[in-house]
């Protein structure tokens, strides 16, 4: 019970933090997507697929009689990514958004098909519209792509000639006997454990012990921010800062947002079912740089309850280093 009413008097002060660092500012709306570039032209996303740098994305807005009340364009970023920004909150139900230009991957200028727009947040007068990855298509589908097997044209049967023989059958073929019963494989040994594959999610105080140093696998403590998470973040945070340094950031917003993505990110190439995939910790992250203070605020929050595994009640699974 103890426990339970100390969890409940954090909860209220960050809330109670959150409300007061929110208040007076102006409601907004966010759209967000990712370009693909479908290489084999199947029109979904594959293995084979890639997303595409420096697309350009037009997002249409018309009323009930096809007449275009509103038009915005955007390019993607180096992760396929793009986000548009619109003061207050405008009626979006009815946009949609499709590849209206060229990019620079060499991936052709053929647009796929227009994506409605999907509210998936709304709270404090803010909301964040999804959108369903568009695609970019080559010419013609790439050389590696699998071919589809063509269907088998049978020839039409012969026409019987008038007095002709009946045709020749062939006997029936006779009963085989059943076979045998094969004996009984040997037991395989049990597969050992797989890290990977757990859950894990661990706060930032766990990475920057030295006796975990060797939980950073995919990422190394002197990567550049600006390298791994975009030239905004560069921008914002300076072109020396490194991971290992952005894991010490506290007392200001957007610090605290880049610790808490750090940790995710990190977090996410430790453990499959961590709930944000490293491509999303990214794009939050910079949806978050791209928006108001009380968005890094919200993003930072939601960091910090997936690497504390508050929501999925998910333990920190490290072992020291050996």
């Amino acid at each position: 019970m103890g426990s339970y009413s100390k969890y409940t008097k954090l909860l209220f002060t960050i809330l109670l933090l959150l409300g007061t660092a929110i208040d007076g500012i102006n409601g907004d709306a966010m759209v967000s997507g990712t370009v693909f570039c479908d290489q084999c032209k199947d029109g979904q996303v594959s293995f084979f697929d890639y997303p595409v740098n420096g697309a350009k994305v037009t997002l249409t807005c018309t009323d009930s009689n096809g007449e275009i009340l509103m038009s915005r364009e955007e390019t993607t970023n180096w992760f396929g990514n793009y986000a548009m920004r619109f003061d207050g909150t405008p009626d979006l139900s009815n946009c949609n958004a499709q590849v209206s230009g060229g990019n620079s991957s060499g991936c052709g200028v053929t647009a796929g098909p227009a994506k409605k727009l999907t509210l998936t947040f709304r709270m404090f007068g803010m909301e964040m519209y999804a959108v369903d990855s568009l695609l970019s298509q080559p010419a013609e589908p790439m050389s590696f792509c699998p071919k589809s097997p063509a269907p088998a044209v049978r020839p039409p049967p012969p026409t019987p000639l008038v007095g002709s023989p009946p045709p020749f059958r062939l006997p029936p073929m006779p009963r085989l006997p059943p076979l045998l019963p094969m004996p009984p494989l040997p037991s395989l040994p049990p597969m050992p454990p797989l890290p990977f594959l757990e859950a894990s999610a661990c706060p930032h105080q766990r990475w920057i012990m030295p006796e975990y140093k060797c939980y950073w696998r995919a990422l190394s403590p002197e990567s550049k921010v600006a390298v791994v998470f975009g030239p905004l973040a560069g921008r914002k945070y300076g072109s020396d800062m490194t991971l290992w340094q952005a894991l010490q950031g506290r007392g200001e917003p957007y610090r605290t947002l880049l610790r808490e993505a750090t940790t995710a990110l990190l977090n996410s190439y430790n453990s499959l079912q961590f709930p944000y995939h490293s491509v999303t910790v990214l794009t939050h992250t910079n949806w978050a740089l791209m928006g108001s203070k009380r968005s890094v605020l919200l993003t930072a929050l939601r960091f910090i309850r997936a690497n504390s595994g508050i929501t999925t009640k998910t333990p920190c699974r490290f072992a020291p280093c050996k």
